[in-house]
């Protein structure tokens, strides 16, 4: 499962929902709320064609407006858009699962979303608190669902024409397997930390034989110590091809098979990260074989706890 075409138009077919994913990904988990929907339309406008989305981000209502202001304006076309958003842990119950797709509908001011996804394997208490935390502070879990049931659950939305697919994310690959198992509609995606220090080749090689999109978020992890993007090999690659860092490790990644999410505010930073372009062979071996550090940014794959969400409240 390869990307067609140039990197600013690269899809990768659903085998398990409608049409195909953009290679090319923008993530709307910015905290800022003006910041944010400056930042969508300036990634619509650049180019970019995936948006991700999440009730947990509390954008949804901003990433709505954000799309409605291109929509209208002639820019960009809802069919055009590949947008998703997530089911939080705290709405892992068969009751729950529809309202939440629905609320989240209402928010971004559309009708269906191209992908649903479970946004961790971790049920927490049902409720309105996205944090349900005991006396010693630890998250409440709910032993009271599996995660099969809320899949299935997910499941009954695609044949309502709710969303178009539906996928994983925040997931080990043995939970992967578990509901690839179970399923009656395939997952279409997983959505995981990945990066050149945390490529995930066990899973993309498991993804890629079941026909599944492996989405990666944080791909250059997230500006976090020790940086992507400072990483020697890396460097010398920039410089060799006349790109920056971050356009090495992006284009990696596209490159491998997997769609990529960025985040930015910066608008020369979002058009710089749509502008990728494939690297050697040579590159994308020294990068396999000669980066050996290997580090998980986020524990949420361990706990369920959004590890780059800020908590409110």
């Amino acid at each position: 499962m390869h990307p067609s075409h140039s990197f600013q138009s690269a899809t990768l077919p659903l085998a398990h929902g409608t049409g195909a994913i953009p290679a090319l990904g923008f993530g709307t988990l910015i905290a800022d709320h003006v910041a944010a929907r400056q930042a969508i339309k300036v990634a619509l406008e650049v180019g970019f064609r995936l948006l991700d989305c999440a009730e947990l981000y509390r954008t949804e209502d901003v990433a709505g407006h954000a799309m409605r202001e291109v929509f209208e304006s002639g820019t960009v076309r809802r069919e055009d858009l590949f947008v998703t958003s997530k089911l939080w842990n705290s709405n892992h119950r068969s009751e729950r699962v529809k309202p939440a797709l629905e609320a989240s509908l209402r928010r971004l001011q559309l009708d269906y979303l191209d992908s649903y996804l479970i946004h961790t394997p971790f049920a927490f208490q049902p409720g309105d608190d996205h944090n349900p935390r005991d006396e010693q502070g630890k998250p409440i879990y709910d032993s009271g669902v599996t995660l099969v049931e809320t899949w299935q659950a997910m499941e009954r939305l695609v044949d309502e024409g709710k969303c178009r697919s539906i996928g994983l994310s925040d997931i080990t690959l043995e939970k992967v397997k578990e509901i690839v198992a179970a399923a009656r509609i395939m997952p279409a995606m997983v959505q995981v930390e990945c990066h050149p220090y945390l490529p995930e080749w066990e899973l993309l090689d498991f993804c890629q034989q079941n026909g599944i999109v492996l989405l990666a978020f944080a791909p250059l992890g997230h500006g976090m110590e020790p940086k992507v993007t400072n990483d020697p090999v890396i460097k010398a690659i920039a410089e060799r091809v006349h790109k920056t860092p971050a356009q090495v490790a992006l284009a990696w990644a596209v490159q491998r098979g997997t769609a990529v999410l960025t985040t930015s505010t910066n608008p020369e930073h979002i058009r710089t990260n749509f502008e990728i372009s494939s690297l050697p062979e040579d590159a994308m071996r020294e990068i396999r074989d000669g980066i050996t550090t290997n580090i998980r940014f986020n524990a949420v794959v361990e706990t369920g706890v959004a590890g780059f969400v800020p908590r409110v409240g």
